[in-house]
């Protein structure tokens, strides 16, 4: 198949890398450094340095050329990027099968990535979302790795995925996209949560118990939004989650590290050099859930730290007291 990866960050980047040896690959980039230096030297010194592109990989700066020859589309922006991109396959008449493995709800609109996409390009376009536990250090590295690939259409989801599917990157189809969407991004939020916990030193059990109210948050969100509880059980839910809060390559679960430090926001946004997407995500998310009476403490209280509203600590005094209530209600 070919494949057009949009965007050269570290997750187009590692994509690439990843796919190079069973399909026919281009990978585009905004920056013309970046293109540049991917030509040059094989390797992506700005966002991904480290690993090798394969030769058999194109590089393309010319957006409209490296979309012509495709058969699917990548978007491999942070969702910040994703409108603009569909914009533009929208402007030259683009239709191909559309993937995103960005992650997160869009700043300003509260849209998770596919009602952007059919906000731009309408309910037909055939699209779907790659999302779960990886890193993309490791997906380059070759290490096994398992993720969904969602789409509304079961049956895109399905061939999308054998497709894709390799033998160190596992791709299971998915038809809840809702939910898969939501896990991706909520658990970013609960990443910098668990950063703050461990950073304050709080223990294992601390960690443990924010984690699995925050699963339940998740999923309070997600059936809101009209998502399949069973979806939370899976990579995009509980896989992602663990992922995120534990590794220490999650850069959100760094931001929370920096934050119980006492660090501020724009210093940490400054020392990671990349995108957290739970900073711009927990503000969308406390949004939505008090729209729509979804109780979300947890997700709460990471907006109001990074809001500078209360600092780690009390707004962990704040959790701690809240009234009791029954687990599972």
């Amino acid at each position: 198949m070919r494949i057009t990866l949009l965007g050269a960050g570290a997750w187009g980047t590692a994509l690439s890398i990843a796919f190079a040896g069973k399909h026919e690959l281009t990978l585009w980039s905004r920056e013309e450094d970046v293109a540049a230096d991917l030509l040059a030297s094989r390797e992506n010194h700005r966002f991904f340095p480290g690993y090798k592109l394969p030769e058999s990989v194109a590089v393309a700066t010319d957006f409209e050329a490296a979309v012509a020859t495709a058969e699917l589309l990548i978007v491999a922006t942070p969702i910040a990027g994703l409108r603009p991109t569909v914009e533009r396959l929208k402007a030259i008449g683009c239709t191909l099968p559309l993937l995103w493995v960005c992650k997160g709800f869009e700043a300003g609109t509260g849209k998770l990535p596919h009602q952007v996409v059919t906000d731009v390009l309408g309910q037909q376009a055939l699209c779907g979302a790659l999302s779960g536990p990886s890193f993309a250090e490791e997906v380059a590295a070759g290490q096994p790795t398992a993720v969904a690939l969602a789409a509304s259409d079961p049956a895109f989801a399905r061939e999308a995925a054998r497709q894709l599917h390799t033998a160190r990157l596992r791709i299971y189809a998915n038809d809840d996209l809702v939910g898969v969407e939501v896990g991706g991004a909520v658990k970013n939020v609960l990443a910098i949560a668990t950063g703050v916990c461990d950073g304050l030193g709080l223990g294992l059990n601390s960690r443990a118990a924010l984690m699995t109210r925050g699963l339940a948050e998740i999923a309070r969100l997600g059936l809101a939004l009209g998502a399949d509880r069973q979806t939370f059980m899976g990579l995009a839910g509980m896989g992602d989650l663990i992922l995120t809060c534990t590794g220490d390559l999650s850069r959100n679960r760094r931001v929370g590290l920096a934050l119980a430090e006492n660090k501020s926001l724009p210093q940490i946004l400054e020392e990671l050099g990349h995108v957290a997407e739970g900073v711009y995500t927990a503000r969308e998310v406390d949004r939505l859930s008090t729209q729509l009476g979804v109780d979300m403490p947890i997700s709460a209280a990471v907006a109001a730290v990074l809001d500078g509203r209360l600092t780690a600590a009390a707004a962990l005094e704040l959790l701690m007291a809240r009234d009791p209530k029954e687990e599972l209600a």
